[in-house]
């Protein structure tokens, strides 16, 4: 039966056993008498309040030892060797920290690792109208790393996606003011240089703390639609540049050798020149020396010279005709025949020998190109 039932139940648990009304327990006493006995497990002989007060001084300093413990540990830090360390101190840059073991204040200081030494990549691509209105495909990837880690963290809200906007924005500007063939073939890297330096002057006027490695032409292509025309100009432009190299090739084979011709030729005509002139200026001082002995003898040096110059004539032939005086028969002496059989060969001297022993008799004396009538009463009228 509840104690508050009607019918006289007198079970109320706020009364005493006497039936006097005591209420419901007092919190400070029920504190004072908890902290009572605390004291008598700290030391205390319990029961008083100094005791009380005494453990709660003691309590209060092992609390206090232990958040200062905690929050020395707290501000123990590392700092890698590729890094440095940004310290703000209440939110504010305060200054650098160089790799290894730190210590900041908790609570006061923060500090934001940032790598410098990685060279890191960004990859862009996308379809761009080029200045002729031709469409291509486009992939580049810059590389960068990071110079000042303050800039890098706090001048931009957020660097990559500012950095990737900007490298969108260089290559469409180079794209859009280059020609589809140059983008594709022969001006790519024309192209990767200029979109370098755009992105470099871009991040420069951002001021974002970082520099560019390099710039890498991945792939440029035209749409799928006109690949297959595309592919055949290409290799049109090939052939014409493998036939022009060809060409070359060809023309720095022949040119030394005409080259060398010409001079031979030319050498060759400077010794015929110097060739004749000497035979001519020697036929001259022949000749000077000749006038005062033909103005002495006249008859013998015509019959010398008339001589001499049979001599030469037939010196190159080994036939000879004779035509006797007061005959009308012509005699053909074949003397390569007669010295063939003899056994001998063809001399000048056998020659000038029998043009002596024929030019005794009276007759005329003729070879295959001219015929001499040789008469003694008119052989230096002749000459």
């Amino acid at each position: 039966m509840a104690w508050n039932e009607p019918g006289g139940n007198n079970n109320d648990p706020w009364k005493n056993k006497g039936g006097k009304d005591q209420g419901p327990p007092d919190l400070d006493e029920v504190f004072k008498n908890l902290m009572n006995k605390f004291g008598k497990f700290g030391g205390g002989k319990g029961g008083s309040s100094s005791n009380g007060k005494g453990f709660g001084g003691i309590g209060l300093s092992v609390v206090a030892a232990i958040l200062v413990a905690v929050w020395v540990l707290s501000g123990f830090y590392t700092i890698r060797e590729a890094e440095r360390g940004v310290v703000l101190r209440f939110g504010e840059f305060s200054h650098f920290v160089e790799p290894g073991l730190r210590w900041k204040p908790t609570f006061i200081d923060k500090v934001v690792p940032v790598d410098v030494q990685t060279v890191r990549s960004m990859a862009s691509s996308g379809s761009m109208l080029t200045e002729d209105e031709n469409v291509v495909r486009v992939e580049m990837e810059v590389q960068y790393r990071i110079l000042e880690p303050y800039k890098y963290q706090f001048a931009v809200t957020i660097p990559e996606e500012s950095l990737s906007q900007a490298f969108d924005s260089a290559i469409r500007y180079v794209v859009g003011h280059s020609k589809m063939d140059d983008v594709l073939t022969s001006g790519r890297e024309v192209a990767r240089q200029s979109v370098r330096d755009e992105l470099q002057g871009i991040i420069e006027s951002y001021d974002m703390g970082i520099a560019i490695v390099d710039m890498n032409f991945k792939d440029a292509r035209p749409p799928e639609e006109v690949k297959a025309a595309f592919d055949d100009a290409i290799a049109a432009q090939e052939d014409e540049q493998r036939f022009i190299n060809e060409a070359d090739a060809y023309a720095r084979e022949i040119e030394p050798r005409a080259r060398g011709q010409v001079n031979r030729m030319a050498q060759e005509a400077q010794a015929y020149k110097e060739q004749v002139t000497l035979e001519a200026q020697g036929e001259i001082a022949r000749f000077e020396e000749l006038l005062p002995q033909y103005k002495a003898a006249p008859d013998v040096t015509r019959s010398r010279i008339y001589i001499e110059t049979m001599q030469e004539v037939y010196s190159s032939t080994s036939k000879i005709l004779v035509d006797t005086k007061g005959s009308g028969n012509m005699l053909y002496l074949p003397l390569d025949k007669i010295l063939e059989r003899q056994g001998t060969t063809t001399s000048p001297s056998t020659n000038r020998s029998t043009l002596e022993g024929l030019r005794n008799q009276d007759g005329g004396v003729s070879t295959e190109n001219s015929t001499v009538t040789s008469r003694s009463n008119s052989r230096t009228g002749r000459n």
